[in-house]
């Protein structure tokens, strides 16, 4: 998708260079699993762990955007492609802006996280699955939404009345159904050293 008459501005203060600034290289850490699976508590959690090492950091919550950028979509197929476009696009963005962007979405369907990825090089899309099962998601429900969608009141919800497509080849997988947090911190924390994102310096 792109609009007609517009050409490309290519500018002098390009990622490398801030990248270079920042002591850091920026990517995109992708979490992904059902709701009530903890993606939020540990994108947060390790957002935190960044910025105790003076990384640049944001973290995109699926609710949070839904106030605003993608606040006039729903929870249909369509909707949840388009949420997930506007995510993607933004988190390219924000990967040019040298900032280490982690994302807290269920993203159902693999062909658009797939989608997401292609936006970006290989060693920018890190895709995180927060692996936990539906019982212990449910049994959590801080947000009541798995007792309203059992009752017919929520529709299109993920593992109830929508499908949920687990990462085939996932850079990680976080089980929050047996992991402490703080194991799952440092799971992902030694994923970024090893893929040359942060280093013992920071």
């Amino acid at each position: 998708m792109q609009s007609i008459n517009t050409v490309w501005h290519h500018a002098t203060v390009t990622r490398h260079r801030r990248n270079q600034q920042n002591n850091h290289k920026s990517a995109v850490l992708w979490f992904t699993g059902l709701s009530g699976s903890g993606k939020s508590t540990l994108a947060h959690c390790v957002e935190e762990e960044l910025y105790q090492l003076g990384c640049r950091t944001i973290v995109l919550d699926g609710d949070n955007v839904r106030h605003g950028l993608c606040g006039d979509l729903g929870f249909s197929d369509v909707d949840r492609k388009e949420n997930l476009r506007r995510i993607g696009e933004m988190s390219k963005l924000f990967v040019e802006a040298g900032v280490i962007t982690l994302t807290a979405f269920i993203s159902p369907f693999s062909d658009d996280r797939n989608r997401v990825k292609s936006l970006m090089g290989q060693s920018e899309f890190i895709e995180i699955f927060v692996d936990c099962s539906i019982d212990i998601c449910e049994k959590r429900d801080t947000k009541g939404l798995y007792k309203k969608a059992r009752k017919g009141e929520v529709a299109n919800f993920t593992g109830v009345s929508s499908p949920y497509e687990p990462p085939e080849n996932p850079d990680l997988v976080v089980d929050t159904g047996s992991q402490t947090l703080d194991e799952s911190v440092k799971l992902v924390m030694n994923l970024l050293i090893d893929r040359g994102i942060i280093n013992n310096e920071n």
